[in-house]
């Protein structure tokens, strides 16, 4: 089909028929193709996603250029790739924080699942794919983003005596109770203590214009967690579990917490899916296979990833370079940027809730 004004109908309706592997739906019901023009090499087309879009330009235009073709359109095409990563609606009796668009929190019905590992590369997966991304980390008792970050011993600054300077680390800004006790002093507060403490941490922080905020929840499904699901305005939450049964069955509870103060759960992220060996680079499910999969199907969320266990990903976090950033384009860092977009892309699917924008009318009698 020659490139000419009477082919843009098909070229459109062809692109638009296409099923983005993120988003789960066509572009056209995603509304995500602007514009179609005809150039002198052929056609571009401007898409536009709600996620972040840094390294998928490539991937995406090779994609739609085999639509066109098993089209009969072989005219080629070039893709002008942009992100409108928009506010979404959070639990109704809270407000938005500011300039904070989306609080996603990372959560686990137990601990030792490897969460802390997921929200971080979470975190540096969406600012490396172009967000501005936060993370606050919630994790009272056992603080793990100072390490992670490589920001262990730096403190945060004050300059009007009031708000917080978050600390910032591989372009992404970070506030813990790490940065301001010291390392080896624990923190033997009670609940009440711990959920003022956080939200201090999150309403004073000068956290600035942010796309996403990602906050690394404490593990467990007891009052604390319950209470801050309640008073973070959160837009969505992320399930971590590792493939076996005793995990999966604390996952579930932390999926009905949520559940219960109304934050949708984007989906789940089994963690340590398959063990990688380091010596001859054999996989094996060592902690069982499918267990992510069957709770997603079974709650109708979304499996957003199942992640390697290998030890490399241990140095790069203890390291304070976690994967993402220490190898970006290893094996074993590609599932965290398509965890990191298949996230994103379910936040971006959310319908917005319109009634939260109108006023609320009373009529009183005279």
């Amino acid at each position: 089909m020659t490139p000419d004004e009477t082919t843009l109908p098909a070229v459109r309706a062809a692109l638009e028929a296409y099923v983005d592997p993120y988003l789960g739906e066509t572009l056209g019901t995603a509304q995500a193709v602007r514009d179609v023009r005809v150039t002198r090499a052929g056609f571009t087309a401007q898409v536009v996603l709600g996620f972040p879009t840094g390294g998928y330009e490539q991937e995406l235009a090779a994609a739609l250029n085999g639509q066109l073709a098993a089209a009969g359109i072989a005219a080629p095409l070039s893709l002008e790739l942009d992100s409108d990563i928009r506010a979404h609606a959070v639990q109704r009796n809270l407000k938005p924080l500011g300039d904070i668009r989306n609080v996603v929190a990372v959560a686990s019905g137990k601990g030792g699942v490897g969460k802390s590992t997921v929200a971080v590369n979470l975190a540096l997966a969406w600012a490396a794919q172009g967000a501005r991304v936060g993370i606050l980390d919630a994790d009272i008792y056992g603080p793990s983003q100072p390490l992670m970050l490589g920001l262990v011993g730096q403190r945060p600054t004050s300059p009007d005596g009031k708000q917080l300077r978050p600390l910032e680390s591989h372009g992404v800004r970070a506030m813990s109770i790490g940065f301001l006790v010291d390392a080896e002093q624990p923190m033997v507060w009670r609940g009440p203590m711990v959920t003022q403490a956080l939200t201090q941490l999150l309403g004073e922080t000068q956290w600035g214009e942010l796309d996403y905020l990602v906050v690394d929840m404490p593990p467990g499904t007891g009052d604390i967690q319950l209470t801050l699901a309640q008073r973070v305005p959160v837009a969505g939450a992320v399930i971590v579990t590792t493939p076996q049964d005793i995990a999966l069955a604390d996952a579930r509870k932390g999926l009905k917490m949520f559940e219960k103060v109304s934050v949708p759960v984007l989906g789940i992220v089994e963690n340590m899916s398959v063990h990688v060996c380091s010596n001859c680079g054999h996989t094996e499910h060592i902690f069982g296979a499918g267990g992510g999969e069957r709770m997603a199907q079974e709650y109708g969320v979304r499996l957003l990833g199942e992640l390697p266990l290998d030890t490399h990903i241990r140095e790069e976090a203890d390291g304070g370079r976690p994967t993402v950033v220490a190898a970006p384009e290893s094996p074993r860092a590609r599932p965290y940027f398509e965890m990191a977009r298949r996230t994103a892309a379910a936040l971006a699917l959310r319908a917005r809730d319109r009634s939260a924008l109108f006023p609320k009318i009373v009529v009183e009698e005279s």
